[in-house]
């Protein structure tokens, strides 16, 4: 939300502002690639921890000795609860991102429509000087 007021205070034709939004463009979407890798991680891990407490409630079920893995259980149970978390952070800050990059390339595309619209500036070649 504050990414948005930073963009909307930047109205007109103001070169520093086009500079800025360019160099938060490439920094957002290096930061959403690395949160959906992260976010991958978080569900195998969630899936390992999944496996091996079902792992462990077959071997407590198969001994014939009475071995008390509750709170081993309970520890991984725990661990389990708060990758979600996470998980569900990260997931409402990749939309965050998501929604900030949607804004920035919004306001770029405006402003140089409005550039180009008053003559100020002209689309060139990247090959020509």
């Amino acid at each position: 939300m504050a990414a948005v007021a930073v963009v909307d205070a930047f109205s007109g034709t103001d070169p520093v502002a086009e500079g800025l939004l360019e160099l938060i463009k490439p920094a957002i979407h290096q930061l959403d690639l690395h949160v959906h890798s992260v976010r991958e991680s978080q569900v195998e891990l969630r899936e390992h921890i999944d496996n091996l407490a079902t792992e462990l409630f077959r071997i407590n079920e198969h001994q014939k000795i009475a071995l008390d893995l509750d709170p081993y259980v309970k520890k991984l149970l725990n661990a389990r609860r708060r990758v979600v978390l996470v998980n569900n952070i990260l997931q409402n800050a990749q939309e965050r991102l998501r929604r900030l990059n949607h804004n920035v390339a919004k306001e770029t595309a405006r402003r140089k429509t409005m550039l180009e619209a008053s003559g100020v500036f002209t689309p060139r070649s990247p090959s020509k000087p």
